[in-house]
Order: C-alpha cells, then sequence, then structure tokens
C-alpha cells in the first residue's frame, strides 16, 4: 500500500511538473497581421493573438525553412529541413520511417491529439501517427460544411470550419483524453484559416469591406520596382497569383473580384481565426489549465498580399518566409517577452521537447532544429544563438511561376540562388531596404561579401544533404535523385 502511495506521489508530481503543450497552426497567417503591431492595418483585430504576445512571448524573427503547407508542417512535426524529410511539396506523401515528435511525447507518457489540418499526402485519410486521438480530413478541406474524419469515424459538420475545429479541440480538453486525465497532454490545432481563397465566417463577411488599404510600396508595376530584379519576378505579376492575372479576371474556379476584396476577406479570416483562438484560451484560464500548458502559435508560411506583385508565398521575400510566433505560458514565460533571436519552424520540436524534459531515443532521425526555450525563459543559451536561416523550395509543375531556390539571411543581409536557366540571383541589404525593392547583386562593392554567403549557403546544404533535389518520378518506380550544381 505503502508502495503504491508512493509510485503515486511520484508519477503526480512528474505529472504537474511535466507542462501540457498546445501547439495552434495556422495557414498562410502573415507575421505582421496581427493587431499589435505596427505594420498591420489600422481596423485589423486580433485581440486574442494580441492578448498572447502581451501575456507571454512574441517572437519577432520567426520564419520557416520552406514556404509552402506540406513541408512546413512536415519541418513542425519531425524538426528537419525540407529536404532530410523529404516531404518536397504538396502532393508528396510522408516517407516510411519519418519520425515525428509527438510520438517521443507518447512514449513519455503524455496523451496526444490532433485536430485539423494535415495534409501530407493529398489523400491521406489515415490515422495521424504520434497521436491517440485525430480529427481531420482529407487535402485542403473546406471552409464551410466540412466532413471530418473523426479517430476513423466520417462525421458531417456543418458551419465554419474554423468554429468546428476549435469545438473539437475543446471538446478533447474537456473529456478524460483517453481515460488518463492526470497524465500531461500535448494537443496539435491546425486550422484552415487563413488559406487563399480567402473566406471568412458569415458573421464577418463584410466587416471590413471599404476599410483603408496601405498599398505596398513594391505593388506598382513600375521600372523602379523591377529593375534590378530577376526577370522571373516581374513575369510572375502575369501568373497564378499575379496580381495583373486577378485583373484579367482569368480564374478557373475561385473569382476575385479585384484585389482589395482580396484583401478584405484575408483579414476578416484572420478575425474569425482569432476568435475560435481566444476560445481555447478561454477555456485554459478558466478552467486553471493554463497554469501548467504552453501555447504555441504560428503559422505554416508567410504570404504576400501586392508585395512584389503578388499574392503567394513560396519565393524567399520577407513576406513570404517570416510568420507570426507567439507563446503563452504564465509562470514560465514572463509577459512582453520579445525574444530577438531568428527561429525557424524546424526548431519547434527540439523546444518542445526539450519543455517536456523528453529525449529522442538515440536511434531516432537526426533533427536540423534547436531548442530556443532560453530564449523564451529570458535565459542566455548555452552556446551562441544562430547568426543566420537557411532557406530552400523545389519548383512544382502545377504552380510553375516560382523556380527552384536557395537562400541564407542574416539579420542584415539575404542571398538568393535560383537554380536553372535564370538571368540573375538575388542579395538585398534589409537594413537600407527592408522591402526588398533594390537587387544588389551587380554591385562589385558586394561582390566579395556575395561570393561569402553563397559559399556558406552551399557548404551548410551539402553538409546535411540539401544539394540533392528529389526529382519527381511515376507512381510505383523509385525514387531518383539529382545532384545540385553549384
Amino acid at each position: 500500500m505503502i508502495r503504491f502511495l508512493l509510485l503515486a506521489l511520484v508519477s503526480s508530481t512528474m505529472a504537474a511538473e511535466r507542462p501540457n503543450i498546445i501547439v495552434i497552426l495556422s495557414d498562410d497567417h502573415r507575421y505582421d497581421f496581427l493587431g499589435f503591431m505596427e505594420r498591420a492595418p489600422d481596423f485589423l483585430e486580433t485581440p486574442n493573438l494580441d492578448r498572447m504576445a502581451a501575456a507571454g512571448a512574441h517572437l519577432e524573427n520567426a520564419f520557416v525553412s520552406t514556404s509552402l503547407c506540406s513541408p512546413s508542417r512536415a519541418s513542425i512535426l519531425t524538426g528537419q529541413f525540407m529536404h532530410r524529410h523529404k516531404v518536397v511539396d504538396n502532393q508528396r506523401a510522408v516517407p516510411e520511417g519519418t519520425r515525428f515528435y509527438p510520438e517521443y511525447l507518447q512514449s513519455a507518457g503524455y496523451r496526444t491529439a490532433m485536430i485539423g489540418k494535415w495534409h501530407m499526402g493529398h489523400d491521406n485519410d489515415e490515422p495521424r501517427r504520434g497521436f491517440h486521438h485525430w480529427v481531420s480530413f482529407q487535402g485542403q478541406g473546406a471552409y464551410f460544411d466540412q466532413t471530418l474524419n473523426i479517430n476513423g469515424k466520417q462525421s458531417e459538420q456543418k458551419g465554419y470550419t474554423a468554429d468546428r475545429l476549435a469545438d473539437q479541440a475543446l471538446e478533447w480538453l474537456k473529456s478524460d483524453r483517453g481515460g488518463d486525465k492526470e497524465a500531461p497532454f500535448m494537443m496539435h490545432l491546425a486550422f484552415k484559416s487563413v488559406h487563399y481563397p480567402f473566406q471568412p465566417a458569415k458573421r464577418h463577411l463584410g466587416r471590413y469591406e471599404g476599410k483603408k488599404i496601405d498599398y505596398p510600396e513594391t505593388m506598382a508595376n513600375s521600372d523602379e520596382n523591377y529593375a534590378t530584379q530577376p526577370k522571373w519576378v516581374r513575369e510572375r505579376r502575369y501568373g497564378i497569383h499575379g496580381i495583373d492575372h486577378m485583373e484579367t479576371g482569368a480564374f478557373d474556379k475561385d473569382p476575385v473580384p479585384s484585389f482589395d476584396d482580396l484583401y478584405w476577406r484575408f483579414c476578416e479570416t484572420v478575425h474569425g481565426l482569432d476568435e475560435n483562438v481566444g476560445r481555447v484560451l478561454d477555456y485554459l484560464d478558466s478552467s486553471g489549465l493554463a497554469k501548467n500548458t504552453i501555447v504555441l502559435y504560428l503559422g505554416d508560411n508567410g504570404f504576400a498580399l501586392g508585395e512584389h506583385g503578388f499574392y503567394d508565398k513560396r519565393d524567399a521575400f520577407e513576406e513570404s518566409i517570416r510568420i507570426p510566433m507567439l507563446a503563452y505560458a504564465p509562470g514560465r514565460i514572463k509577459a512582453g517577452t520579445k525574444p530577438a533571436g531568428m527561429v525557424q519552424n524546424i526548431d519547434i520540436a527540439p523546444t518542445l521537447l526539450d519543455f517536456a524534459g523528453v529525449k529522442a531515443p538515440e536511434n531516432a532521425p537526426a533533427m536540423d532544429g534547436r531548442s530556443f526555450r532560453d530564449l523564451l525563459e529570458g535565459k542566455k543559451p548555452a552556446t551562441p544563438w544562430r547568426d543566420h536561416i537557411l532557406y530552400e523550395y523545389h519548383w512544382e509543375w502545377n504552380f510553375p511561376a516560382t523556380p527552384t531556390l536557395f537562400s541564407i539571411r542574416t539579420d542584415r543581409y539575404k542571398y538568393i540562388y535560383y537554380y536553372g536557366l535564370w538571368d540573375k540571383n538575388g542579395f538585398y541589404d534589409l537594413q537600407t531596404d527592408p522591402h526588398e525593392r533594390h537587387n544588389l547583386i551587380d554591385v562589385p562593392a558586394f561582390a566579395e561579401q556575395i561570393e561569402a554567403l553563397k559559399k556558406q549557403l552551399f557548404d551548410e546544404l551539402e553538409e546535411s544533404g540539401g544539394l540533392d533535389i528529389p526529382a519527381r518520378r511515376p507512381k510505383g518506380e523509385p525514387l531518383h535523385d539529382r545532384k545540385l550544381r553549384r
């Protein structure tokens, strides 16, 4: 009896020490479309995300390693670059042998749940690896009347999908979570919002109609904006997700009447997303769970809204690669924390494992990211934090306007290498030219610096296997890699 009580006490103490974890993932949410940010539209309302930043941490320099849904989601769950986990586009399924960090939490006694958008393999409707409980749908899903797969059973859901996903999240949080309510839990809540085509809840449609829009400086089709840019940048204006393509009305489906409508609908969809984030936060606060729960909010990639004539992601410009990232954990993270270090989506897995006190097995696949727990807790990292990030994107046959590219970004400069037969690469001084209007790649004064960044980029890619590009192949045939020319 005494032994049983001691074991129960130890188990209870461990559960209290190990935090619950909730990751809230949005889709295509820009880094600067948060109400508290100076760059945000004056009319945009995100009171709940603002609350997370005020009561917790705002990671001001958060980036993805690939700005595309499936590769980014795989990077979040594996802690790996795209070239390592091999989910290189939105059609590719997760390769055999891939390990997700929730699997390690499961082994350590966590109860885990995945609710929402998975999007790794278009037709994937199977149980989500690493999660005891799962609620999901195939591919992109729909904004309204979405059929959800709840642990293998189809369930027709009426209404706005963001609302229904939040319902599912709250239902699981209030449940016994698989019969072990005393165990710590981890929940991955992935909204479809605010993926294109932007569709707000009916209660918000038209909320921002007619509000003044500050158009980006680089949106105009002028020689000043494109004189030094690679030719593909200007040409992309006329292709899929280009401003001039939009104005022709040349859409196969989901027509957009104007850029203004696109902009207002985006903001209205963000507002509805914020409401549902608030529902989760309110429950954590009212139930007392907030005292031992870490909530991490982030976007899966950025999104241009007119910059360089685009409304898309994929490229290596700032609006594409930067994401919103917030952390809320009363008692663990000091209110108003603003870590300055550059973090990436590959850092999520090691960070959350660190907070949970869980180590991946020795034979587990290597992670490329590192824990930023010290940054959140206001401590100096044991080893110097990174002074640059790497970025990669592989050309897609169904969205051909953006070439394969590789980039290295420091706190001031960015070098972009375009793979293939393109007229020039990119080099930008983000301090003097934050909008990346002036490409300095041909300026002799920067030649030595450009060459040094190029060498560093390729050396680091080669070291981690990033110069082998997975080639698309017919179904059933083995995967062949081709070596990137330096």
